[in-house]
């Protein structure tokens, strides 16, 4: 059995499934959520139940022998002393750099980690293209808007803010992408696509509205709210190009698309507290800007 510990928004979760469902798909093993984590953490909540997923959710007696995790840490010696049971493999993430060994674990695992890199999950890619679509039939405005989208050269446009405002932590981790990120990407986009129409994905609208813009026909989505976010990652995956923020939710709006030219635009300075090599997250295909 794969047991893996959810924590953060939504794009967060899906990196987190993802790398737990390709070590379940090769063991031939069933796949529970650990979603103990958002009991304590009322800033995000859990988000996967929306998708068409292959896992259950782990009870919490089952997940109980976890406990503990941050005296595991530092003192991985005495597991056994804090009652982990000696048949599971308790595997955190080492860094935020890919971890080859995560690959080849067997038998009973449970995965503690971020796991932000599609070298994770690259061999089951039409497994997860199939189950990480949205359950429901979308809205009857949605609907129309998909169809706008399908009709036109359709690049996804994602600003994000958010925490990335309001939590000084998170800010100084990640930072802002700039107004001249975006200008900088469309530019080398419409190079390639002289004629874009722009559908726009932001946590702040109002804010999108007020500083971007663009010399192209351009679409603001703003009307599924934070509560249906996974309507907005439906609409984006459709769209045929993408410029992403330094988002996890934004990424996977554009590696859920499965138009075959589809370009991805990224920014190149993904964590703004320190340098770090973005190609573990980025795949090698999209372009850094």
């Amino acid at each position: 059995m794969i047991i893996v510990r959810l924590t953060g928004g939504l794009g967060n979760q899906m990196f987190q499934y993802a790398a737990a469902r390709r070590l379940a798909h090769v063991n031939n093993t069933a796949l529970k959520l650990d979603i103990s984590h958002f009991e304590s953490n009322l800033a995000r909540t859990y988000a996967l139940d929306d998708f068409n997923i292959r896992a259950t959710i782990a009870p919490p007696e089952e997940v109980a022998q976890f406990n503990g995790r941050e005296k595991i840490r530092r003192f991985k010696q005495i597991a056994h002393s804090l009652r982990l049971h000696p048949d599971w493999k308790w595997v955190t993430q080492k860094s935020r750099y890919f971890d080859p060994t995560i690959l080849m674990l067997t038998g009973n695992v449970y995965l503690d980690g971020a796991w932000q890199s599609e070298q994770y999950f690259r061999d089951i890619v039409a497994i997860l293209r199939a189950e990480l679509t949205v359950r429901n039939e979308p809205t009857a405005l949605n609907r129309t808007v998909c169809e706008q989208i399908r009709q036109v050269e359709a690049v996804s446009l994602h600003i994000r803010r958010g925490d990335y405002v309001t939590n000084s932590n998170t800010l100084r981790m990640h930072g802002l992408c700039s107004i001249e990120y975006y200008h900088s990407a469309l530019r080398l986009l419409v190079e390639k696509i002289p004629s874009p129409q722009f559908f726009v994905f932001s946590d702040d609208p109002d804010w999108a509205r007020e500083y971007l813009k663009l010399d192209y026909p351009t679409t603001f989505i703003s009307h599924n709210g934070a509560d249906k976010h996974y309507e907005d990652l439906r609409l984006m995956s459709q769209c045929r190009h993408h410029i992403i923020a330094n988002s996890s939710f934004s990424w996977w709006g554009a590696w859920l698309c499965s138009y075959q030219n589809k370009i991805v635009f990224a920014p190149r300075q993904w964590f703004q507290e320190y340098e770090y090599d973005i190609h573990d997250i980025i795949p090698a295909e999209w372009q850094l800007v």
